[in-house]
């Protein structure tokens, strides 16, 4: 019986992994900035949602649960004595100019503008939604959203503002992921195309 629980905690594991994986992925990576620590980030968090086996209500539950986990896995990480005396330089990353461009500017915001631009841009979630994952009010994301976006339109520039860049959002096949694009407008508002 024993064997039997843990045999199926691996394949809901393994399924959660594959479902998951990629987006946990690029959320570790905007904490990390380096694709081995949020490989082991997320590493992590699949070891604590195989170990805890917990229930959830629905894939969106889960879903939540497992940003909340890696999210504390890297905030935890970034606190660490490690991490702080580390040099960090990700050789392993390729992306377009463009999207690296983007991706450096978003990694450098400051954590709480950071946590809700990736969440809202990259992974598709609603302010609403992005504030029960993160345990704020709708009001509060709305704000964080707005600013870090004024704080994008400052780090880009005009060089950029209306350049089309790619961006993945969540519920998109690959090949759509690949060709979805977004530009800043005159305004500092981003459009997909």
């Amino acid at each position: 019986e024993g064997g039997e629980m843990l045999s199926a905690n691996i394949n809901k594991t393994e399924a959660a992994v594959r479902k998951y994986g990629d987006s946990l992925m690029r959320i570790a990576y905007t904490y990390t900035r380096n694709m081995e620590d949020a490989q082991d980030m997320v590493q992590d968090a699949f070891v604590k949602y195989m170990t805890k086996a917990p229930e959830f209500l629905s894939t969106e539950h889960e879903k939540a649960w497992l940003i909340r986990i890696t999210i504390n896995i890297c905030k935890n990480h970034l606190a660490s004595y490690y991490r702080k005396n580390r040099d960090e330089l990700d050789e392993n990353l390729s992306v377009c100019d463009e999207h690296s461009t983007l991706v450096d500017a978003v990694g450098s915001l400051p954590e709480k503008y950071r946590t809700a631009i990736h969440l809202y841009y990259y992974e598709g979630y609603s302010a609403k939604e992005i504030a029960r994952i993160i345990g704020l009010t709708e009001s509060a994301v709305t704000s964080r959203l707005q600013r870090g976006r004024g704080l994008l339109k400052k780090m880009l520039g005009d060089d950029l503002m209306n350049k089309p860049l790619m961006i993945a959002h969540r519920g998109y096949s690959q090949f759509e992921r690949e060709n979805t694009l977004i530009a800043f407008t005159a305004a500092g508002t981003i459009e997909e195309f």
